[in-house]
């Protein structure tokens, strides 16, 4: 199941009130524009968007005087650094290409993609994202949430007794200057609103370093690990195991990594 809420719809609003609203919309939009079934123009619905305002971030390091101040380098992008955090990075062919903050119980996993310069991505992916959860027996609602059009998924998991479960988790996405930003927010924070709020802000405040070298829509915008970097041994450096990414490192339901899997762990901010 794949549907649209916007952010501010009552759910306990009584059916024919609802009924009541919609009708009256139906009237007043045949009145403005003619006939409520005219057929639309689907090349214009579909047509890319230009990236949205970000007054809130996430950020281009362009864009801010000290982008680096309160944030940990990893080179394309800049994470804040938040007391009590772990920051893990995420490998694919020996490429960092993700990072994760763990953050209580709650994460939020952070991945940069290049753009075209002027047309956003986010509503493509969107659309893939949901379509491959669908397609693996997930369900999906879209709603426009605390950062915009996102995802809240149900995804199904295995279970470490061997069997099927779901596990609930959101993706939020932002466009910016010839590049997208991709959160998947798991843990407390994909149900709960206050914790949410959290790792929300740990999205906006993130800032993407793209670079000036030209690269193709959707290539991942590479990561590195930081200069004081200490690297937990336990976990190690090398790529997630094939179980966790496959070949390619992509999600067999998103088309990007295993935002799932877990990384090294590379420091933690106390």
């Amino acid at each position: 199941m794949f549907r649209r809420r916007r952010r501010n719809e009552e759910a306990d609003q009584p059916v024919d009130e609802l009924d009541d609203d919609l009708a009256a919309d139906e009237d007043e939009a045949e009145a403005e524009d003619g006939p409520a079934d005219a057929p639309a123009d689907d090349e214009a619905l579909n047509r890319p968007l230009p990236p949205a305002p970000r007054p809130d971030g996430p950020w281009d390091e362009d864009e801010l005087d000290e982008p680096h101040e309160g944030r940990i380098d990893l080179g394309g992008l800049l994470v804040p650094a938040v007391e009590g955090m772990e920051l893990r990075v995420e490998v694919a062919n020996d490429l960092i290409i993700a990072a994760t903050v763990i953050l209580g119980d709650s994460a939020v996993q952070l991945q940069g993609f290049a753009a075209p310069r002027s047309e956003g991505i986010w509503h493509e992916i969107r659309k893939e994202i949901a379509s491959g959860i669908t397609q693996q027996g997930g369900l999906v609602d879209e709603l426009d949430g605390g950062l915009g059009w996102e995802l809240r998924a149900q995804v199904p998991v295995q279970l470490p007794d061997g069997t099927q479960g779901a596990q609930l988790v959101r993706f939020v996405g932002c466009d910016g200057p010839r590049w997208f930003l991709r959160g998947v927010i798991s843990g407390r924070a994909a149900v709960d609103a206050d914790t949410g709020a959290d790792l929300e802000r740990i999205f906006r405040e993130t800032v993407i370093v793209r670079g000036a070298d030209p690269m193709a829509p959707r290539d991942p915008i590479l990561l590195r690990l930081p200069d004081n970097a200490q690297i937990d041994p336990a976990s190690g450096v090398a790529p997630p195991t094939a179980e966790e990414v496959d070949d390619s490192g992509k999600n067999p339901y998103s088309g990007d990594l295993n935002p799932f899997s877990r990384g090294p762990e590379i420091t933690e901010v106390r």
